[in-house]
């Protein structure tokens, strides 16, 4: 893979006057921090690919092996790329509810399992801040897990308390639809931010140590969010708005509240959500998707033949590392240092910028920024120590939160009906 350090473009900057290569360098420099301050990213889909792919039959996808034909990750790039602590997305789309949405959200936590169970040199599961730091020193790749989507609770806390139980250490209030209790960036808006309900489901996960993760909810949602929550909130893979205008992104007001909260916004690489000119090309991708019977977010080997197949008679607008890093620019400023980290997104977009191909690609991204001027204490911070220390506070929130009061049994029939 190519690195893509340099200017803003994405080119490789110049050799130096006296025939030094700058630009290897800085991707050297950049291996170098990584392995003392790796990745803690927040959000990768390898658990849905391997559904949609191989039902997950992991003989089929042994991921011990390059799966670059198939995958954004398996272990040999994972380690290429620096990453030391991963939240693997159990997600379900917003086609499954009520049990439907509950039982596959628990085939993918078994799943999740699996990959730990099979491959435990490399991999092992982490409920807490201080089982990550413990993996990663052991030489292995903190394995954690967040649930995309609210509905995937099928409106029960009781479900919420299970989940927690299992691993899951945050739940994306929504995804791509509202909730019967949360709104959406991408529907219309149907609570005006979250309900009563949402409201309870905050205070829940605030009590149990459970993430609230922004990433997909209405701005609105945003807000209610914020202003509910005791524990730092979470956008597991959110852009800026202010730099790419998709409804996906956090609008600056938001970023600003970051701070106060204790928060932390991290940037993903999904071509469509940080590439202006990659929108309206994406979204003419989907609808060539859905006239050959496909949904936008079909990860099974037809669906990446008709993208391939659109792609090469409708080039898409190239993102690079570079735009990913004018991203985290604009974060840095508007949040702070202490409010930012990394996700990717990996194996839940078709597409993903120059440079930052799959999960090896960390190293280029970090060599960008350097090429900023961004100091190591900084960088170490956005890749591993702000995801560390969110999850430290949540639990502290939670321990406190339990001293004062048990478990909730309001319903949203009580509290919305």
């Amino acid at each position: 893979m190519a690195p893509t350090a340099g200017g803003t473009d994405g080119t490789h900057e110049a050799d130096g006057a006296d025939g030094t290569d700058r630009a290897g360098e800085r991707l050297e420099e950049a291996r170098a921090l990584l392995a003392a301050h790796p990745v803690f990213d927040g959000h990768n889909d390898l658990p849905w690919a391997l559904r949609t792919q191989v039902r997950y039959d992991l003989d089929r996808r042994d991921i011990a092996r390059d799966q670059s034909a198939h995958l954004h990750t398996d272990l040999p790039r994972l380690r290429a790329g620096g990453v030391g602590a991963q939240f693997w997305s159990v997600y379900v789309p917003t086609d499954l509810a009520g049990d439907a949405a509950v039982s596959a959200c628990l085939e993918q936590i078994d799943a999740v399992r699996l990959l730990a169970g099979r491959y435990p040199d490399d991999l092992r599961l982490a409920r807490t801040a201080d089982e990550a730091v413990a993996v990663r020193a052991e030489g292995r790749i903190a394995s954690l897990m967040g649930a995309e989507g609210g509905h995937c609770i099928a409106n029960s806390l009781a479900t919420l308390r299970a989940l927690y139980r299992l691993g899951v250490r945050y739940l994306t209030l929504t995804h791509n639809d509202n909730t019967d209790w949360a709104d959406s960036a991408t529907d219309t808006s149907r609570h005006g931010g979250l309900t009563r309900f949402g409201e309870e489901v905050v205070r829940e996960m605030n009590r149990l140590g459970m993430l609230v993760d922004l990433s997909h909810v209405a701005p609105d949602t945003m807000r209610d969010a914020l202003r509910v929550s005791a524990a730092p909130v979470l956008f597991s893979h959110s852009s800026a708005r202010a730099v790419c205008d998709h409804p996906r992104n956090v609008p600056d007001d938001v970023l600003e509240r970051l701070p106060a909260n204790g928060g932390v916004a991290m940037a993903t690489f999904v071509p469509k959500f940080v590439l202006p000119a990659a929108v309206a090309w994406s979204d003419a991708a989907d609808e060539h998707l859905r006239a050959h019977g496909l949904h936008p977010l079909d990860g099974g080997e037809r669906a990446q033949e008709v993208r391939r197949a659109y792609e090469a008679a409708h080039p898409r607008p190239a993102a690079t590392a570079a735009t990913v890093a004018d991203h985290l620019d604009h974060m840095r400023e508007v949040a702070g240092i202490d409010h930012i980290g990394v996700g990717g997104d990996f194996d839940g977009t078709p597409f993903t910028p120059s440079g930052l191909d799959d999960v090896s690609g960390y190293p280029n991204l970090v060599a960008e920024l350097l090429d900023r001027h961004w100091s190591e204490a900084d960088l170490a911070r956005l890749t591993w120590h702000n995801a560390v220390r969110v999850l430290r506070d949540a639990e502290a929130v939670a321990r406190a939160e339990q001293a004062r009061r048990g478990p909730s049994t309001a319903t949203i029939e009580q509290l919305d009906g």
